[in-house]
């Protein structure tokens, strides 16, 4: 597996703390904060699109 080079957490008010990062293979990946070692891992292109819809309100029905 490649170093993943992690972002800063971030921490929604009251929720968990979530981190993102990326390696040089073009994967991303997205963790709980200090958890880093359980992390799902697809393509920045698929992590691009997650984010998106999420920011877009397309998953707001699960909450």
């Amino acid at each position: 597996m490649s170093d993943i080079i992690w972002e800063i957490p971030f921490c929604a008010e009251g929720s968990s703390c979530f981190r993102l990062g990326t390696d040089a293979d073009g994967n991303g990946y997205i963790a709980v904060a200090g958890q880093e070692d359980h992390c799902l891992t697809d393509s920045l292109e698929a992590l691009r699109t997650l984010i998106t819809d999420i920011k877009a309100g397309k998953a707001d029905h699960l909450l």
